[in-house]
């Protein structure tokens, strides 16, 4: 009975998977605001029937009570979540809301078949973080002169890049030293440095008039780049590197820009490799032969990529179901390559709607950052967007062999206190814009209004002296 009740769950997940994947897409293109207010609850019930069905199936393969507290836990969160920041700030998007909900709840899912104390301590660390980051809206809504700090912003950001190396502080991990060690804590700058990178980003190409204003700009920025190479963390550095690119495109609307900046960067990439293989990217190196021939090196560099195809070519298109398939085998499942263990268990058709989700997840924040008429919000949110499809994109790809893996999580669903935290944050920094961008349209078609009844009441006035006289 309990395989028949798992086996049937599993096809349940993948179609209600599928209803909510559509939805993300559906929503965004309903206009009538009765209709897509029921697609948004819609969204939320199917989120619900999926949580409830992964944590059922969990139930009956582990048998644990903890996990049936744990699942009722996080759905009065979830649900106290979405109630209460939607009423605060109602001009916020209950779309990115949703979304926040689902990839946390698929996180938590995920951790909890591979590894309950971590599923557990993410959930603490991510509830936390839900609670501080739904003050920024109101911060940014106040606080409107954010532009202002451009070099403030460039400072700081190289100051916290720099704090792995003051010694006793940094921490070397996988060939990278990117972490911090503070008590009990472990903490990677970088995933809070780019937030406060693309703040001075924003804050310069606001400013910038001339091309040797973006100069100016372009050798700060690329002081972090130089920072990150030397700490060896070269997914960080793609990530930063990517993201000022696409936001001086948007600012300056010129291709070239774009492919200029994407072409220099393959470039020094590959002069990288080549010059600097031996001498420093040895763990590179490693990433790059594992890449092209995984199973050449099965028994060492290449482990990692090639369980994770084993498990991704097991799971097939539905899954072996949760909890009963093998995982946690796969080296650092719990973040780097969760989404190979989200595909072994939960189906490669999941993993693929996980991706569309995504993308729609990015799409939603690029309109955002379209909506917004002041130029700092909209470099902020479209530099954020970046942030977070280039990362999903490094993630993914490394874990399917599309790129070789460089290091960096799946936001909001692999663990990781350093991630979560600053993707929480990236995500309440859009709902800010949202609602400043909101309140703006308000406030003009207000105006409008107010300038149509002035000129009607003047058109009346005057037609009414006409007949008189």
């Amino acid at each position: 009975m309990v395989n028949i009740i798992c086996e049937v769950s599993k096809y349940l997940i993948i179609f209600f998977m599928l209803l909510y994947t559509i939805k993300c897409f559906t929503i965004m293109t309903t206009s009538d605001e009765d209709k897509k207010r029921r697609k948004l609850n819609m969204q939320i019930v199917y989120v619900f029937i999926i949580h409830f069905l992964c944590y059922l199936a969990l139930y009956l393969r582990m048998g644990s009570m903890k996990m049936l507290v744990f699942y009722g836990v996080q759905i009065f969160v979830a649900v106290f979540y979405m109630i209460v920041f939607h009423s605060i700030y109602k001009d916020s998007s209950r779309l990115i809301t949703n979304n926040t909900a689902f990839l946390l709840l698929i996180g938590y899912t995920i951790l909890t078949r591979l590894d309950f104390d971590l599923a557990i301590k993410q959930f603490i660390f991510a509830t936390v973080g839900l609670a501080v980051t739904a003050f920024i809206p109101f911060i940014m809504n106040k606080w409107r002169n954010l532009r202002k700090y451009g070099v403030f912003y460039g400072v700081v950001g190289i100051i916290i890049l720099l704090s792995v190396w003051v010694p006793g502080l940094g921490i070397v991990r996988y060939g990278s030293r990117n972490w911090i060690h503070i008590g009990n804590f472990t903490l990677q700058p970088m995933e809070f440095v780019k937030i406060i990178f693309v703040m001075f980003v924003a804050s310069m190409l606001v400013k910038a008039n001339t091309f040797g204003d973006l100069f100016v700009n372009a050798v700060i920025s690329a002081s972090y780049m130089g920072v990150l190479v030397l700490e060896k963390d070269l997914g960080a550095a793609v990530i930063f590197y990517l993201t000022y690119v696409f936001m001086v495109y948007l600012a300056t609307s010129r291709p070239f820009y774009l492919i200029g900046g994407v072409g220099l960067g393959v470039l020094a990439v590959v002069a990288g490799y080549i010059l600097f293989k031996d001498s420093l990217f040895h763990h590179v190196v490693t990433r790059v032969e594992a890449w092209k021939d995984p199973f050449k090196y099965i028994d060492t560099g290449g482990y990692q990529v090639s369980q994770s195809l084993f498990a991704m070519g097991t799971g097939g298109y539905v899954g072996t179901g949760l909890a009963n398939g093998r995982a946690n085998t796969i080296p650092v499942s719990e973040s780097d390559f969760i989404f190979a263990a989200i595909c072994e268990e939960m189906g490669v058709i999941f993993g693929l709607a996980l991706i569309l989700v995504i993308i729609s997840i990015f799409i939603s924040f690029v309109n955002v950052a379209m909506k917004s008429r002041k130029a700092f919000y909209k470099y902020i949110a479209f530099g954020y967007a970046s942030i977070y499809i280039i990362q999903a994109f490094l993630n993914i790809g490394g874990v399917t062999k599309f790129i070789p893996s460089t290091g960096v999580t799946l936001p909001l669903v692999s663990y990781g206190v350093s991630s979560v935290l600053s993707t929480l944050i990236i995500f309440s920094i859009i709902q800010g814009v949202c609602v400043i961008s909101n309140k703006e349209a308000e406030k003009n078609e207000k105006e409008k209004a107010r300038i149509r009844a002035i000129k009607e009441q003047q058109l009346y006035t005057a037609t009414d002296s006409y007949q008189q006289g």
